[in-house]
Protein backbone atom coordinates (compact mmCIF):
# COMPACT_ATOMS: atom_id res chain seq x y z
CA UNK A 1 0.00 0.00 0.00
CA UNK A 2 0.90 3.34 -0.70
CA UNK A 3 1.94 6.25 2.20
CA UNK A 4 1.15 9.18 0.64
CA UNK A 5 -0.48 11.21 -2.65
CA UNK A 6 -0.07 14.40 -3.93
CA UNK A 7 -2.59 16.49 -5.74
CA UNK A 8 -1.54 18.06 -8.91
CA UNK A 9 -0.08 22.05 -8.66
CA UNK A 10 -2.82 23.44 -10.49
CA UNK A 11 -4.90 21.79 -7.61
CA UNK A 12 -2.70 22.92 -4.82
CA UNK A 13 -4.18 26.13 -4.20
CA UNK A 14 -8.10 25.00 -5.32
CA UNK A 15 -7.74 22.78 -2.31
CA UNK A 16 -7.21 26.04 -0.24
CA UNK A 17 -9.72 27.87 -1.82
CA UNK A 18 -13.02 24.76 -1.67
CA UNK A 19 -11.79 24.34 1.99
CA UNK A 20 -12.29 27.94 2.93
CA UNK A 21 -15.12 28.26 1.17
CA UNK A 22 -17.41 25.16 2.30
CA UNK A 23 -15.69 25.29 5.74
CA UNK A 24 -16.26 21.67 6.10
CA UNK A 25 -13.35 21.13 7.97
CA UNK A 26 -9.44 20.70 7.21
CA UNK A 27 -8.25 20.52 3.52
CA UNK A 28 -8.33 16.37 3.94
CA UNK A 29 -11.76 16.71 4.27
CA UNK A 30 -12.33 18.35 0.95
CA UNK A 31 -9.61 15.93 -0.12
CA UNK A 32 -11.83 13.27 0.78
CA UNK A 33 -14.81 14.55 -0.37
CA UNK A 34 -13.50 15.42 -4.06
CA UNK A 35 -12.32 12.05 -3.93
CA UNK A 36 -15.55 10.66 -3.43
CA UNK A 37 -17.26 12.88 -5.60
CA UNK A 38 -15.40 12.21 -8.54
CA UNK A 39 -15.87 8.41 -7.82
CA UNK A 40 -19.86 8.94 -7.73
CA UNK A 41 -19.42 9.77 -11.24
CA UNK A 42 -18.83 6.49 -12.02
CA UNK A 43 -16.35 7.90 -14.88
CA UNK A 44 -13.02 5.40 -15.17
CA UNK A 45 -10.13 7.80 -15.73
CA UNK A 46 -7.43 6.88 -17.70
CA UNK A 47 -3.97 7.09 -16.32
CA UNK A 48 -2.42 8.42 -19.32
CA UNK A 49 -4.13 11.85 -18.47
CA UNK A 50 -2.90 11.60 -14.78
CA UNK A 51 -1.58 15.09 -13.70
CA UNK A 52 1.66 16.36 -12.29
CA UNK A 53 2.06 15.48 -8.02
CA UNK A 54 4.01 18.86 -7.24
CA UNK A 55 0.63 20.07 -5.17
CA UNK A 56 -1.04 19.33 -1.50
CA UNK A 57 0.40 16.19 -0.06
CA UNK A 58 -1.81 13.92 2.02
CA UNK A 59 -0.86 10.96 3.97
CA UNK A 60 -3.09 7.52 3.45
CA UNK A 61 -4.07 8.27 7.25
CA UNK A 62 -4.76 11.38 7.14
CA UNK A 63 -6.42 11.28 3.88
CA UNK A 64 -8.32 8.06 4.60
CA UNK A 65 -8.61 8.17 8.47
CA UNK A 66 -8.94 4.82 10.11
CA UNK A 67 -10.53 3.60 6.87
CA UNK A 68 -7.93 3.40 3.74
CA UNK A 69 -9.28 -0.40 2.81
CA UNK A 70 -12.49 0.89 2.83
CA UNK A 71 -11.46 3.57 0.78
CA UNK A 72 -9.00 1.46 -1.88
CA UNK A 73 -11.57 -0.78 -1.99
CA UNK A 74 -13.78 1.38 -3.82
CA UNK A 75 -11.49 2.03 -6.65
CA UNK A 76 -10.02 -1.36 -7.20
CA UNK A 77 -13.94 -2.52 -7.52
CA UNK A 78 -14.75 0.25 -9.77
CA UNK A 79 -11.44 -0.12 -11.97
CA UNK A 80 -11.84 -4.09 -11.17
CA UNK A 81 -8.05 -4.36 -10.41
CA UNK A 82 -6.56 -5.92 -6.82
CA UNK A 83 -6.22 -3.39 -3.75
CA UNK A 84 -3.04 -4.04 -3.52
CA UNK A 85 -2.00 -3.53 -6.94
CA UNK A 86 0.20 -0.19 -7.67
CA UNK A 87 -1.65 1.80 -10.02
CA UNK A 88 -4.19 2.14 -7.21
CA UNK A 89 -2.48 5.37 -5.62
CA UNK A 90 -2.69 6.97 -9.38
CA UNK A 91 -6.62 5.95 -9.23
CA UNK A 92 -6.64 7.95 -5.96
CA UNK A 93 -4.66 10.55 -7.46
CA UNK A 94 -6.76 11.07 -9.75
CA UNK A 95 -9.87 11.35 -9.03
CA UNK A 96 -8.78 13.53 -5.85
CA UNK A 97 -8.07 16.19 -8.69
CA UNK A 98 -10.98 15.57 -10.56
CA UNK A 99 -13.77 15.79 -7.76
CA UNK A 100 -11.53 18.94 -6.59
CA UNK A 101 -12.10 20.19 -10.01
CA UNK A 102 -16.04 19.11 -10.69
CA UNK A 103 -16.56 20.55 -6.86
CA UNK A 104 -15.13 23.68 -8.35
CA UNK A 105 -17.47 24.02 -11.66
CA UNK A 106 -20.25 23.37 -9.68
CA UNK A 107 -19.53 26.34 -7.41
CA UNK A 108 -17.90 28.46 -9.88
CA UNK A 109 -21.54 30.96 -10.26
CA UNK A 110 -23.05 29.98 -6.91
CA UNK A 111 -21.27 32.17 -4.50
CA UNK A 112 -23.92 31.78 -1.51
CA UNK A 113 -23.63 28.37 -1.38
CA UNK A 114 -22.23 26.29 1.98
CA UNK A 115 -20.44 23.27 2.64
CA UNK A 116 -24.00 21.99 3.49
CA UNK A 117 -25.81 23.42 1.13
CA UNK A 118 -23.39 21.56 -1.48
CA UNK A 119 -23.46 18.15 0.14
CA UNK A 120 -27.31 17.86 0.79
CA UNK A 121 -28.31 18.67 -2.56
CA UNK A 122 -25.78 16.02 -4.00
CA UNK A 123 -27.29 13.50 -1.38
CA UNK A 124 -31.01 15.28 -2.69
CA UNK A 125 -29.90 14.59 -6.29
CA UNK A 126 -28.82 11.02 -6.13
CA UNK A 127 -32.31 9.85 -4.13
CA UNK A 128 -33.96 11.04 -7.09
Amino acid sequence: MFSNIKTSEANKELVTQLTNRLNLGAENIIARLAFSYSLAKERKLELKFMADSKGKEYSIKVLFGNYPEIYLSLVATHYQININQPEIAKYVKMHIDDGLELIDQQLKNKSSVTGNDFLINEIEQSLL
